[in-house]
């Protein structure tokens, strides 16, 4: 097995470090020279306009793209799509979308099955970068598998860190609800997926517990012995347009197929247990 992994951020990286741990062979693309930080291998440069070196992929069995759709579409379909269409040997292929493609449902469930209905433009983005993916499995039979994720936390980006700056506020819209997914588990779910591949398949990568934002917030406070943000009202919190935006969308994502396909046993079922983890990691970190 060998591993490209165009997008090393924040997810990539995590995948990255997992697929190590079992002995996998990992290269993959940075847009930024400082996004090389952490990682035991130099990337590879690549964005729209900026393609990757021919013979790049010579070799690669996985592939997964983190590389979210610009204006213009999808950077990795268009830069290398063809490329990736023509690698012999490719056994797996994913894209990490996200579960904003279902769109609005007023705290309703939602699964793979269910109907796209983006409202964000954003999330039209996304839908339309799903289909481009889905093309080349069904026009030129690559191997791809849609990954759609909830909010992402973990370590360096969660709750403890909006506290710690200052930023965490306890906004309150009645009702409101999000599902979650602990960035690990993103990572466990891919290995998951590219041990047991099914071409076309498409999988929510979310934890067990939708739950509303503030809650989360005041888990987090009562982990570190201090008080909460106070609770503001939605429409008295002043947020940025692009903050607003994220309450746009209220619905719970079911991860029953993740679950009964996969075999795949979430590390972090709940916010809960995934802080908890967090916490426990600084302190180990810093003692």
């Amino acid at each position: 097995m060998r591993v490209f992994i165009f997008g090393l951020g924040y997810s990539g990286k995590a995948v990255g470090r997992l697929l190590a741990k079992h002995g996998v062979a990992v290269t993959g693309t940075v847009r930024h020279p400082d996004e090389a930080k952490g990682l035991d291998f130099p990337p590879l440069a690549f964005e729209r306009g900026h393609p990757l070196p021919a013979q790049a992929l010579a070799g690669i069995t996985h592939i997964l793209s983190t590389v979210p759709p610009d204006d213009s579409g999808d950077p990795v379909i268009d830069e290398a799509g063809a490329a990736i269409a023509a690698q012999p040997g490719l056994v797996w292929v994913g894209y990490l979308s996200t579960t904003g493609v279902y769109g609005d449902r007023q705290g309703g469930w939602v699964d793979e099955d269910s109907e796209r209905r983006p409202g964000l433009e954003r999330a039209k983005r996304r839908a339309k970068a799903e289909d481009q993916w889905l093309e080349l499995w069904q026009s030129r039979g690559v191997p791809v598998h849609l990954f759609r994720l909830a909010g992402i936390y973990g370590p360096g980006r969660s709750a403890f860190d909006a506290l710690k700056a200052g930023k965490a506020h306890r906004v309150i819209k009645e009702g409101q609800v999000f599902s979650r997914i602990h960035v690990e588990d993103i990572a466990g779910a891919l290995w998951a997926s590219m041990n047991r591949p099914r071409p076309g398949a498409i999988y929510n990568l979310c934890d067990d517990d939708p739950a509303p934002p503030e809650a989360v917030i005041a888990e987090a406070a009562r982990l570190l012995g201090i008080e909460p943000p106070p609770a503001i009202p939605f429409d008295r919190a002043g947020l940025s347009d692009m903050a607003k935006s994220f309450y746009a969308d209220n619905k719970r994502v079911s991860n029953r197929r993740l679950k009964e396909e996969l075999g795949y046993r979430l590390l972090y079922p709940d916010y809960r247990q995934g802080l908890a983890a967090i916490l426990k990691g600084w302190l180990e970190g810093s003692a």
